[in-house]
Protein backbone atom coordinates (compact mmCIF):
# COMPACT_ATOMS: atom_id res chain seq x y z
CA UNK A 1 0.00 0.00 0.00
CA UNK A 2 1.81 3.42 -1.33
CA UNK A 3 0.87 6.75 -1.11
CA UNK A 4 2.98 10.20 -2.58
CA UNK A 5 2.62 13.40 -1.17
CA UNK A 6 2.26 16.48 -3.30
CA UNK A 7 2.98 20.08 -1.49
CA UNK A 8 1.91 22.74 -3.92
CA UNK A 9 3.49 26.42 -3.32
CA UNK A 10 6.39 28.72 -4.37
CA UNK A 11 6.68 29.89 -0.52
CA UNK A 12 8.11 26.27 -0.20
CA UNK A 13 10.46 26.04 -2.69
CA UNK A 14 11.82 29.26 -2.44
CA UNK A 15 12.80 27.96 0.82
CA UNK A 16 10.52 30.89 2.53
CA UNK A 17 8.81 27.95 4.49
CA UNK A 18 9.88 24.86 5.66
CA UNK A 19 7.92 21.68 4.52
CA UNK A 20 7.17 19.85 8.08
CA UNK A 21 4.12 19.11 6.25
CA UNK A 22 5.32 16.08 4.74
CA UNK A 23 7.05 14.83 7.73
CA UNK A 24 3.79 14.89 9.69
CA UNK A 25 1.65 12.94 6.96
CA UNK A 26 4.66 10.35 6.85
CA UNK A 27 4.56 9.68 10.10
CA UNK A 28 0.41 9.42 10.22
CA UNK A 29 0.45 7.11 7.14
CA UNK A 30 3.44 4.72 8.45
CA UNK A 31 1.80 4.16 12.03
CA UNK A 32 -1.56 2.57 10.15
CA UNK A 33 0.29 0.29 7.20
CA UNK A 34 0.36 3.08 4.25
CA UNK A 35 4.30 3.04 2.79
CA UNK A 36 5.48 6.62 1.15
CA UNK A 37 6.98 5.94 -1.97
CA UNK A 38 7.91 9.69 -2.90
CA UNK A 39 7.49 13.25 -1.90
CA UNK A 40 7.02 15.88 -4.51
CA UNK A 41 7.35 19.84 -4.33
CA UNK A 42 5.82 22.04 -6.80
CA UNK A 43 4.66 25.42 -8.65
CA UNK A 44 1.67 26.19 -7.99
CA UNK A 45 0.56 26.35 -11.35
CA UNK A 46 -2.04 24.21 -13.20
CA UNK A 47 0.16 22.90 -15.70
CA UNK A 48 2.58 21.15 -12.51
CA UNK A 49 -0.43 20.47 -10.33
CA UNK A 50 -1.55 18.12 -13.38
CA UNK A 51 1.38 16.79 -14.19
CA UNK A 52 2.10 15.73 -10.70
CA UNK A 53 -1.23 13.88 -10.28
CA UNK A 54 -0.87 12.16 -13.43
CA UNK A 55 2.22 10.79 -12.80
CA UNK A 56 1.71 10.08 -8.57
CA UNK A 57 -1.30 8.10 -10.13
CA UNK A 58 0.91 5.61 -11.53
CA UNK A 59 3.10 5.31 -8.92
CA UNK A 60 0.94 5.22 -5.58
CA UNK A 61 -2.68 3.91 -4.05
CA UNK A 62 -3.15 7.14 -2.12
CA UNK A 63 -2.52 10.77 -3.47
CA UNK A 64 -2.41 13.45 -0.93
CA UNK A 65 -1.52 16.84 -1.71
CA UNK A 66 -1.31 20.44 0.19
CA UNK A 67 -1.19 23.90 -0.13
CA UNK A 68 -3.03 25.66 -3.03
CA UNK A 69 -6.35 26.22 -1.04
CA UNK A 70 -7.60 29.60 -0.14
CA UNK A 71 -9.71 32.45 -0.55
CA UNK A 72 -7.03 34.27 -2.86
CA UNK A 73 -7.11 34.53 -6.61
CA UNK A 74 -3.40 32.39 -6.60
CA UNK A 75 -5.06 29.39 -4.39
CA UNK A 76 -6.01 27.23 -7.75
CA UNK A 77 -5.99 23.63 -6.68
CA UNK A 78 -9.14 23.12 -6.19
CA UNK A 79 -10.09 24.37 -9.87
CA UNK A 80 -7.33 22.25 -11.08
CA UNK A 81 -8.88 19.52 -10.17
CA UNK A 82 -12.03 20.16 -11.43
CA UNK A 83 -9.73 19.69 -15.13
CA UNK A 84 -7.95 16.28 -13.69
CA UNK A 85 -11.47 14.97 -12.49
CA UNK A 86 -13.34 16.30 -15.75
CA UNK A 87 -15.45 18.15 -13.14
CA UNK A 88 -17.08 21.28 -11.97
CA UNK A 89 -17.78 23.64 -8.91
CA UNK A 90 -21.34 23.35 -7.16
CA UNK A 91 -22.19 24.86 -3.74
CA UNK A 92 -21.49 22.93 -0.19
CA UNK A 93 -24.47 24.25 1.57
CA UNK A 94 -22.97 22.40 4.84
CA UNK A 95 -19.29 24.11 3.55
CA UNK A 96 -20.93 27.50 3.39
CA UNK A 97 -22.45 27.28 6.83
CA UNK A 98 -19.27 26.09 8.58
CA UNK A 99 -17.74 29.36 6.85
CA UNK A 100 -20.32 31.89 7.79
CA UNK A 101 -20.17 30.54 11.29
CA UNK A 102 -16.63 31.23 11.53
CA UNK A 103 -17.18 34.91 10.48
CA UNK A 104 -19.67 35.60 12.59
CA UNK A 105 -18.03 34.09 15.82
CA UNK A 106 -14.29 34.94 15.12
CA UNK A 107 -13.56 37.56 12.18
CA UNK A 108 -14.45 41.26 12.88
CA UNK A 109 -14.70 41.80 8.98
CA UNK A 110 -17.60 41.24 6.95
CA UNK A 111 -17.48 37.67 5.30
CA UNK A 112 -16.11 38.20 1.45
CA UNK A 113 -17.35 36.79 -1.72
CA UNK A 114 -13.86 35.21 -2.14
CA UNK A 115 -14.52 33.64 1.16
CA UNK A 116 -17.79 32.31 0.57
CA UNK A 117 -16.42 30.70 -2.73
CA UNK A 118 -15.01 28.60 -0.63
CA UNK A 119 -17.78 26.10 -0.23
CA UNK A 120 -17.97 25.70 -4.07
CA UNK A 121 -16.60 22.51 -4.62
CA UNK A 122 -15.89 19.88 -7.37
CA UNK A 123 -19.05 17.94 -7.14
CA UNK A 124 -17.32 14.57 -7.63
CA UNK A 125 -15.48 15.16 -4.15
CA UNK A 126 -16.68 14.31 -0.64
CA UNK A 127 -16.45 17.20 1.83
CA UNK A 128 -13.79 16.84 4.91
CA UNK A 129 -15.39 19.25 7.45
CA UNK A 130 -11.69 21.87 8.33
CA UNK A 131 -12.62 22.62 11.79
CA UNK A 132 -9.91 25.25 12.24
CA UNK A 133 -10.68 27.15 8.75
CA UNK A 134 -12.87 27.68 6.18
CA UNK A 135 -10.96 25.90 3.32
CA UNK A 136 -12.20 21.99 3.81
CA UNK A 137 -10.58 18.90 2.59
CA UNK A 138 -11.42 16.91 -0.19
CA UNK A 139 -11.49 13.28 -0.88
CA UNK A 140 -11.33 11.94 -4.76
CA UNK A 141 -11.89 8.40 -5.62
CA UNK A 142 -10.74 7.28 -9.18
CA UNK A 143 -9.58 3.69 -10.43
CA UNK A 144 -9.82 2.31 -6.82
CA UNK A 145 -7.73 5.34 -6.26
CA UNK A 146 -8.14 7.76 -3.62
CA UNK A 147 -6.89 11.42 -3.97
CA UNK A 148 -7.06 13.81 -1.02
CA UNK A 149 -6.29 17.72 -1.12
CA UNK A 150 -6.05 19.67 2.00
CA UNK A 151 -5.09 23.16 3.21
CA UNK A 152 -1.54 23.95 3.69
CA UNK A 153 -1.65 26.09 7.00
CA UNK A 154 -0.22 22.77 9.81
CA UNK A 155 -2.48 22.91 12.25
CA UNK A 156 -5.31 22.82 10.01
CA UNK A 157 -3.86 19.99 7.86
CA UNK A 158 -2.73 18.39 10.92
CA UNK A 159 -6.33 18.30 12.36
CA UNK A 160 -7.63 17.48 9.28
CA UNK A 161 -5.96 14.37 8.64
CA UNK A 162 -6.23 12.76 11.73
CA UNK A 163 -10.21 13.32 12.68
CA UNK A 164 -11.50 12.99 8.79
CA UNK A 165 -8.42 11.59 6.66
CA UNK A 166 -7.10 8.67 8.95
CA UNK A 167 -10.53 7.11 10.04
CA UNK A 168 -11.80 6.81 6.15
CA UNK A 169 -8.27 5.56 4.65
CA UNK A 170 -8.39 3.01 7.86
CA UNK A 171 -12.14 1.78 6.41
CA UNK A 172 -10.70 1.90 2.68
CA UNK A 173 -8.14 -0.29 2.79
CA UNK A 174 -6.86 -3.36 3.97
CA UNK A 175 -3.05 -2.44 5.10
CA UNK A 176 -0.28 -4.51 6.61
CA UNK A 177 1.18 -3.63 10.17
CA UNK A 178 4.21 -1.70 9.90
CA UNK A 179 5.70 -1.13 13.51
CA UNK A 180 9.44 0.38 14.39
CA UNK A 181 11.69 0.67 17.16
CA UNK A 182 14.61 3.12 17.33
CA UNK A 183 17.57 2.27 19.61
CA UNK A 184 19.78 6.01 21.03
CA UNK A 185 22.91 4.56 21.40
CA UNK A 186 26.02 7.58 21.72
CA UNK A 187 29.61 7.02 22.09
CA UNK A 188 30.27 5.10 19.05
CA UNK A 189 30.52 5.67 15.15
CA UNK A 190 28.00 3.66 12.76
CA UNK A 191 30.62 1.06 11.73
CA UNK A 192 32.29 0.47 14.88
CA UNK A 193 28.77 -0.23 15.58
CA UNK A 194 28.10 -2.36 12.41
CA UNK A 195 30.92 -4.56 13.45
CA UNK A 196 29.73 -5.76 16.98
CA UNK A 197 26.41 -6.19 15.65
CA UNK A 198 27.38 -7.92 12.49
CA UNK A 199 26.34 -11.40 13.12
CA UNK A 200 23.24 -10.29 14.55
CA UNK A 201 22.13 -8.21 11.89
CA UNK A 202 22.62 -11.12 9.27
CA UNK A 203 20.26 -13.45 11.06
CA UNK A 204 17.03 -10.99 11.62
CA UNK A 205 14.23 -12.16 10.13
CA UNK A 206 13.27 -11.15 6.67
CA UNK A 207 10.02 -9.46 7.80
CA UNK A 208 12.97 -7.03 10.08
CA UNK A 209 15.04 -4.29 8.23
CA UNK A 210 17.48 -2.45 10.30
CA UNK A 211 18.59 1.49 9.17
CA UNK A 212 21.60 3.14 11.00
CA UNK A 213 20.72 7.13 11.61
CA UNK A 214 24.07 8.53 12.40
CA UNK A 215 24.08 12.45 13.78
CA UNK A 216 26.68 13.60 15.67
CA UNK A 217 27.55 11.99 18.82
CA UNK A 218 24.81 9.01 18.58
CA UNK A 219 23.50 6.56 16.10
CA UNK A 220 20.10 5.92 16.03
CA UNK A 221 19.08 2.31 14.82
CA UNK A 222 15.79 1.82 13.42
CA UNK A 223 14.19 -1.75 12.94
CA UNK A 224 11.12 -1.84 10.63
CA UNK A 225 8.72 -4.77 10.79
CA UNK A 226 5.87 -5.62 8.03
CA UNK A 227 3.56 -7.98 7.87
CA UNK A 228 -0.15 -9.17 8.61
CA UNK A 229 0.33 -10.37 13.02
CA UNK A 230 1.00 -7.62 14.70
CA UNK A 231 1.43 -9.53 17.71
CA UNK A 232 4.31 -11.64 16.28
CA UNK A 233 5.89 -8.72 14.65
CA UNK A 234 6.00 -7.17 18.37
CA UNK A 235 7.12 -10.31 19.93
CA UNK A 236 9.89 -10.77 17.53
CA UNK A 237 11.45 -7.00 17.92
CA UNK A 238 11.12 -6.93 21.48
CA UNK A 239 13.64 -10.23 21.28
CA UNK A 240 15.63 -8.75 18.83
CA UNK A 241 15.82 -5.93 20.75
CA UNK A 242 16.87 -8.52 23.95
CA UNK A 243 19.62 -9.77 21.48
CA UNK A 244 20.88 -6.19 20.84
CA UNK A 245 21.13 -5.24 24.37
CA UNK A 246 23.87 -8.87 25.04
CA UNK A 247 25.95 -6.80 22.08
CA UNK A 248 26.13 -3.31 22.40
CA UNK A 249 23.91 -2.46 25.85
CA UNK A 250 26.92 -0.71 27.46
CA UNK A 251 25.89 2.46 24.46
CA UNK A 252 21.73 2.45 24.65
CA UNK A 253 20.67 5.12 26.14
CA UNK A 254 16.99 4.33 25.63
CA UNK A 255 14.27 4.46 22.81
CA UNK A 256 13.48 7.17 20.13
CA UNK A 257 9.68 5.93 20.38
CA UNK A 258 9.79 6.11 24.41
CA UNK A 259 11.84 8.93 25.90
CA UNK A 260 14.89 11.24 24.74
CA UNK A 261 17.85 10.75 26.78
CA UNK A 262 17.33 13.97 28.44
CA UNK A 263 13.91 13.27 29.27
CA UNK A 264 15.40 9.78 30.94
CA UNK A 265 17.81 12.21 32.36
CA UNK A 266 15.20 13.75 33.89
CA UNK A 267 13.22 11.09 35.28
CA UNK A 268 16.31 9.88 37.05
CA UNK A 269 16.77 12.99 38.43
CA UNK A 270 13.62 13.65 39.58
CA UNK A 271 13.37 9.57 41.39
CA UNK A 272 16.74 10.28 42.54
CA UNK A 273 15.68 13.74 44.07
CA UNK A 274 18.80 15.63 42.36
CA UNK A 275 19.41 18.71 41.12
CA UNK A 276 21.17 20.17 38.28
CA UNK A 277 22.59 22.88 36.93
CA UNK A 278 24.71 23.85 33.57
CA UNK A 279 27.73 26.25 32.86
CA UNK A 280 28.20 26.43 28.97
CA UNK A 281 30.44 28.17 26.68
CA UNK A 282 30.86 26.65 23.60
CA UNK A 283 27.25 25.09 24.03
CA UNK A 284 25.74 28.37 24.48
CA UNK A 285 22.72 27.36 26.65
CA UNK A 286 21.46 24.44 24.07
CA UNK A 287 22.20 21.90 27.09
CA UNK A 288 20.00 23.92 29.29
CA UNK A 289 17.21 23.99 26.62
CA UNK A 290 17.60 20.21 26.37
CA UNK A 291 16.41 20.17 29.84
CA UNK A 292 14.24 23.32 30.39
CA UNK A 293 11.88 22.21 27.11
CA UNK A 294 10.72 19.52 29.71
CA UNK A 295 7.32 20.24 31.29
CA UNK A 296 8.36 19.58 35.20
CA UNK A 297 12.26 20.99 34.82
CA UNK A 298 11.64 22.96 37.70
CA UNK A 299 11.68 20.07 39.79
CA UNK A 300 15.05 18.95 39.01
CA UNK A 301 16.93 22.09 37.24
CA UNK A 302 18.00 24.75 39.11
CA UNK A 303 19.67 26.95 36.64
CA UNK A 304 22.73 27.85 34.07
CA UNK A 305 25.38 30.42 33.63
CA UNK A 306 26.15 31.07 29.49
CA UNK A 307 29.97 31.98 30.65
CA UNK A 308 30.56 32.46 26.52
CA UNK A 309 33.27 35.32 26.87
CA UNK A 310 36.11 34.83 28.65
CA UNK A 311 35.04 38.04 30.92
CA UNK A 312 31.89 35.50 31.86
CA UNK A 313 33.65 33.04 33.48
CA UNK A 314 35.68 35.52 35.50
CA UNK A 315 32.74 38.45 36.21
CA UNK A 316 30.07 35.84 37.27
CA UNK A 317 31.27 32.60 37.98
CA UNK A 318 34.21 34.09 39.68
CA UNK A 319 37.03 32.42 38.09
CA UNK A 320 40.16 34.36 38.68
CA UNK A 321 41.70 35.85 35.76
CA UNK A 322 45.40 35.04 36.78
CA UNK A 323 44.04 30.95 36.93
CA UNK A 324 42.55 31.62 33.46
CA UNK A 325 45.92 33.43 32.03
CA UNK A 326 47.90 30.25 33.69
CA UNK A 327 45.55 27.27 31.95
CA UNK A 328 43.90 29.32 28.71
CA UNK A 329 40.15 29.12 28.65
CA UNK A 330 39.38 26.26 26.99
CA UNK A 331 41.63 23.62 29.30
CA UNK A 332 40.70 20.64 31.36
CA UNK A 333 40.90 23.42 34.71
CA UNK A 334 39.01 26.26 33.38
CA UNK A 335 35.89 23.67 32.85
CA UNK A 336 36.65 21.96 35.94
CA UNK A 337 36.37 25.08 37.86
CA UNK A 338 33.27 26.43 35.91
CA UNK A 339 31.49 22.79 36.68
CA UNK A 340 32.82 23.39 41.01
CA UNK A 341 31.46 26.77 40.61
CA UNK A 342 28.01 26.64 38.74
CA UNK A 343 27.25 23.36 41.62
CA UNK A 344 28.15 25.95 44.05
CA UNK A 345 26.41 29.08 43.02
CA UNK A 346 23.05 26.85 42.24
CA UNK A 347 23.51 24.36 45.21
CA UNK A 348 23.02 21.78 43.08
CA UNK A 349 23.75 18.36 42.77
CA UNK A 350 24.84 17.38 39.82
CA UNK A 351 26.79 20.52 37.51
CA UNK A 352 28.06 19.90 34.10
CA UNK A 353 30.68 22.48 32.50
CA UNK A 354 31.79 23.14 28.81
CA UNK A 355 33.73 24.62 26.73
CA UNK A 356 35.76 24.52 23.91
CA UNK A 357 36.64 26.18 19.97
CA UNK A 358 33.89 25.31 17.69
CA UNK A 359 35.85 27.70 15.46
CA UNK A 360 35.65 29.42 12.63
CA UNK A 361 38.86 31.31 14.27
CA UNK A 362 40.53 30.22 17.41
CA UNK A 363 39.53 33.42 19.77
CA UNK A 364 40.94 33.61 23.39
CA UNK A 365 42.49 30.03 23.43
CA UNK A 366 45.12 28.31 20.99
CA UNK A 367 43.36 25.29 21.50
CA UNK A 368 42.63 23.57 18.37
CA UNK A 369 39.63 24.23 16.78
CA UNK A 370 36.95 21.36 17.40
CA UNK A 371 38.61 20.53 21.14
CA UNK A 372 36.06 20.53 23.96
CA UNK A 373 36.10 19.82 27.22
CA UNK A 374 33.25 18.72 29.30
CA UNK A 375 33.17 18.43 33.39
CA UNK A 376 30.97 16.61 35.65
CA UNK A 377 30.94 17.85 39.19
CA UNK A 378 28.91 15.35 41.24
CA UNK A 379 29.25 15.81 44.97
CA UNK A 380 32.96 16.47 45.65
CA UNK A 381 33.75 14.91 43.08
CA UNK A 382 35.01 16.23 39.28
CA UNK A 383 35.52 14.98 36.41
CA UNK A 384 36.45 16.32 32.75
CA UNK A 385 37.22 14.61 29.35
CA UNK A 386 38.98 16.39 26.52
CA UNK A 387 37.45 15.44 22.52
CA UNK A 388 38.34 16.59 19.45
CA UNK A 389 35.03 16.89 17.29
CA UNK A 390 35.96 18.27 14.12
CA UNK A 391 36.23 21.66 12.54
CA UNK A 392 32.62 22.13 11.65
CA UNK A 393 31.01 24.38 14.02
CA UNK A 394 27.52 23.22 14.25
CA UNK A 395 29.00 19.50 14.04
CA UNK A 396 31.10 20.55 16.85
CA UNK A 397 28.71 22.11 19.12
CA UNK A 398 26.09 19.75 19.02
CA UNK A 399 28.43 16.95 19.32
CA UNK A 400 29.49 18.17 22.50
CA UNK A 401 25.65 18.41 23.82
CA UNK A 402 25.08 15.38 23.11
CA UNK A 403 28.62 13.87 24.46
CA UNK A 404 27.40 16.07 27.55
CA UNK A 405 23.72 14.23 27.84
CA UNK A 406 25.86 10.99 27.63
CA UNK A 407 27.93 11.20 30.34
CA UNK A 408 25.38 12.96 32.96
CA UNK A 409 23.05 9.69 31.95
CA UNK A 410 25.95 7.23 32.72
CA UNK A 411 26.60 8.79 35.62
CA UNK A 412 23.19 9.25 36.74
CA UNK A 413 22.17 5.31 35.87
CA UNK A 414 25.43 4.24 38.26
Amino acid sequence: MYAEIITIGDEILIGQIVDTNSAFLGQQLNKIGIEIIQITSIKDEQSHILKALKDAETRADIIITTGGLGATKDDITKHTLCQYFNDELVLDQKTLEHVENIFEKYISHPILEANRSQAYLPSKCLALNNQYGTAPGMWFEKDNKVFISMPGVPYEMKALMRNEVIPRLKDRFNRPFILHKTVLTYGLGESAIADRIEDWENNLPNFIKLAYLPSLGRVRLRLTARGDDEKLLQNTINQEIEKLHKLIGDIIKGYEDENSIEENIAKSLTEKHLTLATAESCTGGRLATKFTEIPGASAYFKGSIVSYATSAKHDVLGISKQFIEKYSVVSAEITKEMAKRVQKMFKADIAVATTGNAGTTKGDSDAEIGTVFIALAYQSEVVVEKFNFGTHRERVTQKAVNKALEMLYDQIKV
